[in-house]
């Protein structure tokens, strides 16, 4: 399976924010001194071997004419990265990372959404959040197999992922096979240019619940949601829904700083750890303060990773939050981009972060207190069922005072409502028939 790559909504996100962090200035000469690498990964590749072969090549293949050295190169580095088992390393050559570097951009044109290369076609990774994606319905592990009439199934990543994006407000239709749907779907989506606000807002009035949604984390969105969450302490709320659903961005600092609003000063927020324990580094709170000290429901999907999960999960082991809804993309890994002499690109896993609790979630994700699914129905009718649940779920918090006691007086409110929803589908078979 190729290496997940972002459509152009997103491509830049894991590239950009790892670089702030780590200086990306490191250029590998691996074409021409791979020994200088091997002694700095302190773990031994026997070169001599690689050398005889391609001496051997050189002098005896017969078409010695056709020998292209640097595309050799690129595929030994290629391989070499493939069996490190890694889905989040990979190597990129030069015309991959000149057209993964075009991206780098905030004007982004196309559906929105993350996609893989598979054995056929591509798969939804993700789909992002306020994108055409999200509006017309595509979900995570949708394989589309088709844009435009025009087949993905033999073409390369970005060839797929050129047929499906750009330009904005020209019209792509998609086909698409859906794990629960044994037809193939057809989706007629309008291409946009995606403008995504970092931070969103507001009052349910009815429930008096206050709402913010973290649709990213960025350089500004700490303050912007520090901003949010002032306008909020000045009408004194007892409660906060924070929607972190279909949040994939990594930005360490944001998070960090977002937290800083809840947790007391100096508490542990999330670890990074390296292989070289000297570049070992906690996150804390910086709170100096009032914190933010009121009951609050997480919403978390398959879609929150990254920035999302470090916040979502110090949250809970504090627990100063319910979680709510499904588990999330489980990415627990820092990546480092080096630039490659000649042009290319290699993104290598160089640490892993670990919650408050010395956590990660390399194999569960996040786990949600409470899991609530979207039905069919709920996309057709563009109802937020999760939303909705948490509104619910808030109610009884302010009632029960305690996390646990609010978990289990819902639980059983779900169970007896999917046992309806199933009774009903039962008797809508037993009539049909």
């Amino acid at each position: 399976m190729y290496k997940v790559f972002v459509l152009i909504l997103t491509s830049f996100i894991w590239w950009v924010v790892f670089s702030h962090y780590i200086d990306n200035s490191t250029h590998i000469q691996l074409w021409k001194s791979p020994q200088e690498v091997v002694s700095r990964w302190n773990f031994q590749i026997d070169t001599t071997v690689l050398n005889s072969v391609y001496s051997l090549i050189q002098d005896n293949f017969y078409t010695q004419e056709n020998i292209d050295t640097q595309a050799l190169t690129e595929w030994a580095v290629k391989w070499m990265v493939e069996m490190l088992q890694d889905k989040n390393s990979e190597f990129m050559n030069r015309e991959t990372t000149e057209r993964f570097m075009q991206s780098l951009s905030w004007d982004f044109e196309g559906i929105g959404a993350v996609v893989e290369k598979v054995t056929l076609w591509v798969k939804v990774e993700r789909v992002i959040q306020w994108s055409p994606a999200l509006l017309w319905d595509i979900r995570s592990w949708d394989i589309i197999i088709s844009a435009n009439g025009i087949s993905l199934e033999d073409l390369d990543l970005f060839d797929a992922v050129e047929e499906i994006k750009w330009p904005a407000w020209t019209e792509v239709i998609l086909e698409v096979i859906r794990p629960s749907q044994d037809d193939v779907i057809t989706k007629n989506i309008i291409r946009q240019k995606i403008q995504i606000p970092s931070i969103e807002h507001e009052i349910f009035e009815d429930e008096n619940i206050w709402y913010i949604r973290v649709n990213m984390f960025w350089d500004s969105t700490s303050f912007e949601f520090r901003e949010a969450l002032w306008n909020i302490s000045t009408n004194n709320p007892d409660w906060l829904i924070l929607d972190l659903r279909n949040n994939g961005w990594w930005y360490l600092e944001s998070a960090v700083e977002i937290l800083s609003e809840f947790i007391v000063a100096w508490e542990k927020l999330v670890s990074i750890r390296y292989r070289d324990s000297v570049h070992n580094t906690q996150f804390r709170s910086d709170n100096n303060w009032d914190i933010f000290d009121k009951k609050i429901v997480v919403l978390i999907n398959e879609n929150s990773a990254s920035a999302a999960e470090i916040t979502a999960w110090a949250l809970r082991e504090y627990n100063k939050a319910i979680l709510l809804w499904a588990k999330s993309f489980w990415k627990w890994s820092v990546q480092q981009p080096f630039d490659i002499s000649w042009g290319g690109l290699l993104k290598l896993t160089v640490a892993n972060w670990y919650t408050p609790l010395w956590r990660n979630i390399e194999l569960e994700g996040i786990n949600p207190d409470i899991e609530v699914i979207f039905l069919e129905e709920d996309f057709e009718n563009n109802y937020d069922r999760q939303l909705e649940e948490a509104k619910r779920l808030m109610q009884i918090y302010i009632e029960k005072n305690t996390i646990w006691l609010t978990l289990e007086a819902f639980e059983p409110l779900i169970s007896l409502e999917r046992e309806e929803e199933n009774l009903n589908e039962i008797d809508e078979i037993d009539e049909e028939e």
